[in-house]
């Protein structure tokens, strides 16, 4: 049953969740973490760990692409962000980087990236991107927005693309408008259903906040549906630009509802739950894949790594919107992590799979979900999804 709440005479509304409300509740079992597995599949791809990048330039590089599905997770190229715009692309961030620096009020930084993402798509920048992750033997998946999807997934499917990923801060199964031209040709309103049935990749779309949307979702034949659109504090204003705000535990709840409700309707078609905003710590990752969540997309946790582009950085991949930019270019959550601000960041490696000598949740992400999974007695995250849950206090 639905808790809702007064507002005002008239008007109620749902009280909702964030993934910081929520405590796991161990069962009367516990486990050895070595006899947990963290492994997700999604269509034929297997990854080590439910975690990918958010799709932003700040940690969407194909160098980090690559090394992130090394590290057992799956990177996501940004289709239209610098690396389809530009040829030194590193240089353009560090420009933006420069700025952000200088001014603390991030208007240089942000009005840089807007011009920046002005230049023109170049297909054989952005194939050249593809065929750098392709040719590493990692899962290659690359993010469209729902506007250019029909414009530019030609040019990805004939790149070798594994995973085609439509997001946006909300999406719908069906875009209501007229048509409009692209850069590569003719785009405008996207039906998911007819689109996802006409190409022969598996499709992750996304955002969604709700139980409704999530399931339209779903009968698109996507292969899996992002809860939420990467919010950070401190990075992301989409709630300050257009009120629109994801209480993410509720979301993932809610979709995951969808998900059985979907499964229930097509006789055991499982479509994948992928959670991307406010997850900072490893106990995040827990929280959200015990709400029903199969995987995490992680922005500002990965931007901290060495060998990420944005050297320390994040934003969102709304921070660039020509008209109306929805981000701030933002030091990541480990930007002071430790005592000496000299010391060099740590790599990939360390933030997922550790060791570690921080104390916050912030480092060994996977091991940290590996060891909530044997604390509270499941053996694989499907089965976590289980878990007991509470609300309140510690």
């Amino acid at each position: 049953m639905r808790d809702l709440v007064e507002i005002g005479m008239g008007r109620t509304a749902r009280r909702t969740y964030e993934l910081a409300d929520v405590n796991i509740v161990p069962s009367r079992r516990t486990r050895s973490s070595k006899e947990v597995s963290t492994a997700w599949q999604i269509d034929a791809y297997r990854f080590d760990s439910p975690i990918l990048a958010h799709p932003t330039d700040a940690v969407g590089s194909p160098e980090f692409a690559i090394e992130l599905g090394r590290q057992g997770g799956l990177g996501v190229l940004n289709a239209e962000g610098l690396w389809s715009r530009h040829r030194d692309p590193q240089a353009r961030i560090d420009e933006v980087l420069a700025l952000a620096e200088k001014d603390f009020t991030g208007v240089s930084a942000i009005r840089k990236l807007q011009e920046l993402h002005s230049a023109p798509i170049d297909a054989e920048l952005l194939g050249a991107a593809i065929k750098q992750i392709r040719d590493s033997g990692v899962t290659t998946a690359v993010r469209v927005s729902p506007q250019r999807a029909r414009e530019l997934t030609p040019t990805l499917v004939a790149a070798g693309i594994d995973l085609l990923i439509i997001h946006g801060t909300i999406i719908s199964a069906e875009h209501v408008g007229g048509e409009t031209t692209g850069e590569l040709g003719v785009s405008g309103p996207l039906n998911l259903k007819t689109f996802i049935g006409e190409i022969d990749v598996p499709v992750v779309a996304g955002g969604v906040s709700d139980h409704r949307t999530a399931l339209h979702l779903m009968r698109t034949g996507a292969a899996g549906v992002i809860v939420g659109y990467g919010s950070v504090e401190g990075a992301t204003t989409t709630r300050d630009v257009i009120g629109i705000g994801v209480p993410m535990a509720t979301a993932i709840a809610d979709a995951a509802a969808a998900r059985r409700d979907y499964l229930d309707e097509t006789g055991g078609r499982y479509v994948h739950v992928i959670a991307d905003g406010d997850i900072h710590t490893s106990g995040d990752i827990a929280r959200a894949i015990a709400c029903g969540a199969d995987a995490v997309a992680l922005g500002s946790p990965l931007a901290a790594a060495a060998e990420a582009p944005g050297r320390g950085w994040f934003w969102p991949s709304a921070a660039a919107h020509p008209s109306l930019p929805r981000g701030s270019v933002a030091p990541s959550q480990l930007g002071a992590l430790g005592d000496d601000p000299n010391a060099a960041p740590p790599s990939l490696a360390t933030i997922l799979h550790g060791p570690t000598y921080e104390a916050r949740g912030q480092l060994n992400l996977v091991g940290g979900l590996r060891r909530a999974m044997a604390k509270a007695g499941y053996s694989d995250p499907k089965e976590f999804q289980k878990v007991g849950l509470n609300v309140g206090g510690y």
